[in-house]
């Protein structure tokens, strides 16, 4: 059984004691076991109504979602973020602890809007030219960021993505529109990526994601954002989504899993951080007022 069959049986399984909903919500016009009636009930009931408000102060779209409420898709990596990560916004003390899981020489966190933690963030203004420039919606953004400081002073903003049951085919993304805004970027020889690399070989998901988040990093940091003198990009993903750590989709690539694959793509390796959700949120685990929130990321995703 693939993971995504495991988590969909066991959102499917848990689906009554935890949401009391009978499921058969409407995913892409078709009913389905594992799609909420009730889409609210697919965030944790202590982040629930303050999540809504921040999308819709934002004027941010919810992933396959309506204007006031997320998808009711209960594997939805979107929702599998804010329910892992927006209780943190108000907590400085869980933000210095997972900020510290990334790198022990962070000893500050710093509000970056009007909390800890920010979500699908797109800069202040567009630095990859993209047509759009709309938060989470039709151009390049990341899940999460969090900015830290170190024990030297330095700012490091982190951008994060989160996955959660995704599975990627060999599909190539390449066309001319695309290459015309990133190709001359990732062959830039003071940009991020080894030079000499072939352009295409980026164009292939989950890589081409990555390579669009590691040139907004670079630019970030280039350009002072949020007066950042470093980014890292945090790739968060289960453990055991074997599925999509261990295919490597672009042919140009080579690696033991995608991670490895990245890291040799980069002029600075450790400006990219795989981890799991476990591992990122264990130090939370004794810190105060955090056992209703951990009991449910435990019960539902862990």
């Amino acid at each position: 059984m693939s993971y995504r069959e495991d988590q969909r049986k066991k959102a499917i399984d848990m689906r009554d004691a935890i949401f009391r909903d009978p499921g058969s919500g409407k995913f892409s016009k078709k009913k389905r076991d594992f799609v909420l009636q009730d889409p609210s009930l697919n965030l944790w009931g202590g982040i629930r109504e303050d999540a809504k408000q921040y999308f819709k102060h934002y004027g941010i779209p919810w992933w396959k979602g309506n204007e006031d409420d997320p998808t009711g898709h209960l594997l939805s990596s979107q929702v599998a973020c804010l329910n892992h990560l927006y209780y943190v916004r108000q907590r400085k003390d869980i933000a210095i602890a997972l900020l510290k899981q990334l790198n022990p020489e962070i000893v500050e966190a710093l509000v970056i809007d009007d909390g800890f933690v920010e979500f699908e963030y797109i800069g202040k203004k567009q630095y990859l030219k993209e047509k759009s420039f709309t938060r989470g919606a039709n151009c390049t953004s990341l899940d999460a960021v969090m900015l830290g400081v170190t024990s030297k002073g330095n700012r490091i903003m982190f951008l994060i993505e989160w996955k959660y049951t995704e599975i990627y085919e060999r599909a190539n993304q390449y066309i001319p529109e695309r290459a015309a805004v990133y190709d001359s970027l990732i062959t830039r020889s003071d940009g991020p990526f080894v030079i000499g690399m072939d352009p295409k070989g980026f164009y292939y998901e989950p890589f081409y994601q990555m390579m669009r988040q590691t040139l907004l990093g670079w630019l970030f940091a280039q350009n002072g954002e949020t007066n950042c003198d470093t980014c890292v990009n945090v790739h968060v993903i289960p453990n055991n989504n074997v599925e999509l750590k261990k295919k490597i989709t672009s042919p140009a690539f080579q690696g033991q899993d995608i991670h490895d694959v990245w890291k040799n793509t980069l002029k600075v390796p450790n400006s990219y951080m795989p981890i799991d959700p476990v591992a990122f949120l264990q130090c939370a685990e004794d810190l105060v007022d955090t056992k209703s929130w951990l009991s449910y990321l435990k019960g539902r995703y862990w």
